[in-house]
């Protein structure tokens, strides 16, 4: 199998307003289906999101769940251990955080810290990010032999696109929140993100989990790239015909008067 490598992942056809709204309300209705079957199953899902700071994973994931029903759906921002994480597994942060029977759990940003960041800026010994790669390995296989279906996508944009939408958060005021100084700090390290990346692509890509990476710098295309890929993972061999109405249900109603 070819290894993947960023630089295959930066030739997007832009699509054009039409066809994205069309085609975002028909893989929106799909994932309303497909989270019917997982409320009616007790199954489970993860979608872990990677990506480069600006690389759009705000808003692949707004549209990934906004018609979804939020009692059943959990988004988990992942930002630097509190201190009482600090002196835990890396791991035990997440093994909490893991969906319940009839939820699908998004993470914008995972597991993946300990071999980018950690292992970048120094927070993590080589010895420690160096092992990471087969105990992230275990914690996803052991969530697939639990019958957690999970999708991984990674978000890459160029280094002129990324510039491009930094310019504009600090431009447009009310974008400004989205922007501080890490992002100046890891553009600064771009070539070890991505010989990290690399690395991460090459150790956990695996058949269990593979990694899916999108090209962004389009980012209509990139959103309907990444529910398509979440659409095809979540939904793989699950049932999506409708339940039949129980015998008792439909006595019910129709002494109710709905039937």
């Amino acid at each position: 199998m070819s290894r993947l490598r960023l630089k295959h992942f930066e030739d997007v056809v832009p699509v054009d307003g039409k066809t994205y709204k069309a085609r975002l309300k028909e893989l929106q209705h799909r994932m309303e289906l497909i989270q019917a079957a997982y409320i009616c199953h007790n199954l489970r899902g993860i979608v872990a999101v990677e990506g480069w700071d600006a690389g759009g994973k705000g808003g692949l994931i707004k549209r990934l769940t906004e018609t979804l029903d939020p009692r059943f759906t959990d988004v988990w921002s992942i930002g630097a251990p509190t201190d009482i994480e600090r002196g835990e597994h890396y791991l035990e942060r997440f093994w909490r955080r893991l969906p319940d029977k009839r939820e699908i759990v998004v993470y914008d940003r995972t597991w993946y810290g300990r071999v980018l960041v950690e292992r970048i800026d120094g927070f993590a010994t080589a010895a420690e990010w160096g092992r990471a790669y087969d105990e992230i390995n275990q914690f996803e296989a052991m969530q697939a032999a639990d019958g957690v279906r999970i999708v991984k996508l990674f978000l890459h944009v160029t280094q002129g696109e990324q510039d491009r939408r930094l310019k504009e958060r600090l431009e447009v005021p009310w974008k400004r929140w989205k922007t501080g100084l890490d992002d100046y700090h890891n553009r600064s390290k771009r070539a070890d993100y991505i010989d990290a990346y690399h690395d991460m692509f090459d150790k956990t890509s695996t058949e269990i989990a593979p990694w899916t990476i999108i090209a962004a710098d389009d980012k209509k295309a990139a959103r309907l790239a990444g529910l398509e890929a979440v659409v095809t993972g979540l939904g793989a061999g699950v049932d999506l015909s409708w339940p039949e109405i129980s015998p008792e249900l439909k006595t019910a109603a129709k002494k109710a008067g709905v039937l």
